[in-house]
């Protein structure tokens, strides 16, 4: 049997991408603490994939190396390391040494020539050596006995994977990065040679540098762009070229002071690691040892749902994922799937997921169902897989007949992820999913909106440490991508049951902790879930679209565009793509000497949209790109696209709804996006224009009046604030009066103008420099004006005070009815981060209320529909707006009781106010 291979993990690059990548936390003292989180849970990782290999942890030392003496400049760009990261290297060390594994840090040696040293070490003693890291430098080293591992990506790179990723092998690297250079350690590289012509040169010439300055005259003839005078840059610069091979060779030959003697098997200390868990806050890791645990296996360290790379509790129904505890299996017996009917009929709840042909539910076919009860068996009944050579499967009008008695019984809950996908293919079976729902993606999103991404990947590496089978794994990608019913069964099985099992494992995990967490079991329960089938109802409802006036308005935009075109290429003195940045840059920078406002990473002036907005405010050319930009993007997101987007069986638009996306409770769209229409521009309305009601239906939009406002009013319990809106006055005039000093009756449209952006701004946290910008007036001006608003409204002040002290204390702010959202860089020692999370502690509470205000609408109104009263459906949800298509002589009486409901959703200290209109369009009628 093989000797196992040796583990050098590179400790300084996962520190960095630790830092970078992940959440940052601290303790209750403000001590930071989520690089050592981070980068422990990569080694408890490592250990317990490696058990049996000796290891290392290397970090970089203090002091120069011989490359400092090679070249002067030598990562001299790097900007020193942040007070945050500092602080956290030592901790990382303690627990380093505590997890019982070999900490070298060698003066004079960079720690990727201690791994390259020791990895030669080892393959000359006859042993395969595994390097993890981030670090594409490290790719120099891969050979048949070396491999390269970052675990943070889940990579594993091999001599294959290394031309795969890169595009040529391993004995190549050094010579790409000595010919493109590396801006992060500054290795110079030859000018005008980046990542696309450093690969034309290696793959057109078959060799490295030599091969390439052996025969300057035949990189003429290779093809790619600019070959014709490469030779002479080449030539130039060809010393600096082989000082950066130099620079950029890791070597292999050190002397060190610990050979491979020196590494060994984890021995953790489990005192030190008490010690340290306990100081650093990682309760999930304590409470393990403190319960006899191992030190290996992941669990939860962070409040409610702050997972990263390997969080989780380690607890029997949850986590360790191993094959001796799995029971998976397909069912092709009719006898079989009978007894799992009356399984699933005596259970309190079932786990069911559809594997099916297309994420789209509109024509989305079953391919097969996987059943579950309990974590750790799951069973896949397959009703369409079509392949070649496929088994014969039960027939799956028969399987859904049998199911649909199950899934329609309001005494069995049901558990799943993504729920709302799985009922609404099932209704166009003629299937209707009642009872309790469970919805794992739910769970996660209400635990904690920011910690993590809620598909089921992303949540299993998050709670559970472990790795799901992806669906490109057994479908492939791209073009040859296969769709379920192709994929053979070995693989679906796994596939499908697997899924039921992760299911049932995240929700026994997941749904304790909502209720150990202030009043997140409520939002769930009231909110969330009640959420979903009204969505799967107003999704499949659908909207009609008027195809003529989009082609219409598709004329006019593109129209428009040419002349924008032509506008700038008059501003630009020459012709040039309007939608290369590269070109942009030239003509704005260097030929219009326009001042550069904002770079990008690597060093280019930016012209991103935020930079052009500023621009445009004083040059005429940014603000032609930014109009042409504005109207491409509508272009193609709806005139264009929405006529494709019809389905061919209700000639209506579906859009899809998301309900785990957007840090505030907010939903999202997709397909189309209907939040992005804007309103306030003609474009925006014209698009309004073509949503329109069908024949003898009228549109209804209810909107909420300045909600978040209101809500502010409530939060603040400012006197002021909140006799302006109880007294019915309008606010902006009311705060125009407040701050410029004058009665109600002598505010000036510009003075309502500039109370209005201050309203809204200041809930946003906007700045007297933004202020400032947005009403074009002098810093000072904007500076007094926000000092008077919070001397009138002083409540306000109070309130923004409170809000950040309270979210700095507790690592999270609330909505009105309970929902959370962390602030995790609110107690930040870099002050822009902390400063932004500030801002967010301020304005979640407002926004965050308000969607939760519009879903209990949406819920009631939807019970309320269903009654039968009106002949009225839901059509759309677009942030604090409810659209309805409603039978024409009922409009009236509809929108009365519509207005009614939607007011009452939420008892503020203000009253809610909705305005309601309609028409034969969704512009008429907003």
């Amino acid at each position: 049997m093989a000797a196992a291979p040796i583990v050098l993990v590179d400790g300084s690059a996962y520190l960095y991408r630790a830092f970078h990548a992940l959440p940052p936390l601290s303790t209750s003292t403000g001590e930071p603490t989520g690089a050592v989180r981070g980068v422990v849970s990569m080694l408890k990782s490592l250990i317990r994939q490696y058990p049996e290999s000796p290891m290392a942890v290397v970090f970089d030392a203090k002091g120069k190396t011989f490359r400092d003496e090679l070249f002067e400049q030598y990562k001299a760009h790097r900007p020193p390391m942040p007070d945050e990261l500092r602080a956290q290297v030592a901790p990382l060390h303690e627990c380093v040494r505590a997890l019982g594994l070999p900490l070298l840090c060698i003066e004079g040696v960079e720690a990727d020539d201690v791994i390259g040293t020791l990895a030669r070490m080892a393959t000359e003693a006859g042993r395969d050596a595994i390097i993890s890291t981030g670090d594409k430098d490290m790719a120099q080293l891969v050979n048949e006995h070396i491999t390269m591992v970052n675990t943070m990506k889940d990579e594993t790179l091999d001599v294959a994977g290394v031309e795969e990723k890169f595009g040529i092998p391993p004995h190549l690297i050094i010579d790409y990065l000595a010919l493109m250079g590396d801006s992060v350690d500054n290795i110079p590289g030859v000018p005008g040679v980046g990542q696309k012509t450093a690969l034309a040169l290696l793959t057109g010439m078959g060799g490295g540098l030599d091969t390439i300055y052996g025969d300057l005259e035949r990189v003429k003839t290779l093809t790619f762009r600019g070959a014709k005078s490469m030779p002479k840059k080449l030539e130039d610069n060809r010393e600096q070229a082989f000082l950066s091979y130099r620079l950029a060779t890791i070597r292999t030959d050190c002397e060190l002071p610990v050979g491979l003697d020196g590494l060994d098997i984890a021995h953790p200390d489990r005192e030190a690691l008490l010690s340290l868990y306990q100081r650093l806050e990682f309760k999930g890791w304590l409470n393990e040892l403190l319960e006899g645990g191992s030190t290996g296996e992941p669990s939860p360290d962070v409040p409610a749902g702050e997972g990263d790379l390997d969080s989780g509790d380690a607890t029997e129904d949850t986590s360790a994922m191993t094959s001796e505890q799995r029971d998976y299996r397909a069912v092709f017996e009719q006898d079989d799937f009978d007894h799992w009917i009356e399984r699933l009929k005596r259970s309190d709840a079932f786990c069911f997921d559809l594997e099916t042909t297309s994420l789209n539910y509109m024509d989305a076919e079953i391919v097969g169902i996987g059943l579950g009860i309990t974590p750790g068996e799951a069973v896949y009944v397959p009703v369409a897989h079509d392949y070649l050579d496929a088994p014969d499967q039960l027939d799956r009008n028969a399987v859904l007949a049998a199911l649909k008695p199950l899934l329609e019984d309001a005494s069995i809950g049901k558990i799943g992820q993504n729920l709302k996908y799985d009922i609404e293919v099932l209704a166009r079976y003629d299937i209707g999913v009642e009872g309790a729902l469970m919805d794992t993606m739910l769970e996660s999103y209400v635990l904690n909106s920011t910690a993590t991404r809620h598909d089921m990947d992303s949540l299993a590496q998050a709670y559970l440490g472990h790795r799901t089978i992806s669906f490109e794994e057994i479908a492939g990608k791209g073009a040859k991508q296969l769709t379920f019913n192709q994929v053979a069964l070995e693989q679906a099985v796994e596939y499908a049951c697997e899924d039921i099992d992760v299911t049932l494992r995240l929700h026994a995990h997941l749904r304790p902790r909502l209720a150990q967490e202030g009043r997140l079991a409520e939002v769930i329960d009231t909110l969330e879930l009640p959420l979903i089938a009204v969505l799967t109802r107003m999704e499949r409802t659908g909207v009609a679209v008027d195809t003529r006036l989009l082609g219409e308005q598709s004329r006019s935009l593109g129209e428009r565009m040419t002349e924008l075109e032509r506008d700038a290429f008059e501003l630009a003195g020459r012709e040039f793509n309007l939608g290369s940045p590269k070109q942009l840059g030239e003509i704005l920078f260097e030929e219009q000497k326009i001042p550069v406002i904002k770079k990008t990473p690597k060093g280019a002036p930016s012209t991103a949209e935020a930079v052009l907005e500023e621009l445009a405010l004083d040059y005429p050319l940014p603000k032609v790109i930014m109009e042409h930009r504005g109207l491409s993007k509508l272009k193609s997101t709806y005139t264009d696209k929405l006529p494709q987007l019809i389905n061919a069986t209700t000639g209506r638009i579906h859009t899809s709804y998301h309900q785990a996306v957007t840090a505030t409770g907010r939903l999202s769209s997709s397909d189309p996006n209907l939040q992005n229409i804007p309103i306030r521009s003609d474009i925006g309305r014209r698009i309004r224009t073509a949503f329109v009601a069908t024949p003898g239906y009228q549109l209804v939009a209810a909107d909420y009046s300045q909600i978040e406002l209101r809500i502010m009013a409530h939060l603040s319990g400012d006197e002021s604030l909140l006799t302006a809106f109880t007294e019915d006055r309008d606010i902006h005039t009311a705060t125009a009066a407040e701050v410029f000093g004058t009665s109600l009756e002598k505010v000036t449209s510009d003075q309502r103008r500039s109370a209005k952006a201050i309203n809204f701004g200041l809930i946003y946290g906007m700045s007297a420099w933004g202020l400032a910008r947005q009403l074009r007036v002098e810093q000072r001006d904007a500076k007094t004006w926000i000092e008077r608003y919070f001397d009138r409204y002083p409540g306000v002040a109070r309130y923004m005070e409170r809000i950040r002290a309270e979210a700095a204390e507790k690592g999270y702010v609330e909505t009105v009815f309970g929902r959370r959202l962390y602030v995790p860089e609110i107690s930040s020692r870099n002050h822009a981060r902390r400063q932004a999370a500030e801002r967010t502690a301020i304005n979640a509470p407002m926004q965050g209320t308000a969607a939760d205000i519009i879903k209990r609408a949406m819920i009631d109104v939807d019970t309320w529909l269903r009654s039968g009263e009106f002949d009225a459906k839901m059509v759309m949800q677009v942030h604090d707006e409810l659209i309805f298509e409603v039978r024409r002589e009922q409009v009236e009486a509809f929108k009365a009781e519509v207005v009614t409901r939607m007011q009452g959703a939420g008892q503020l200290d203000v009253s809610l106010i909705v305005e309601a209109g309609h028409g034969d369009n969704w512009e008429e009628a907003h």
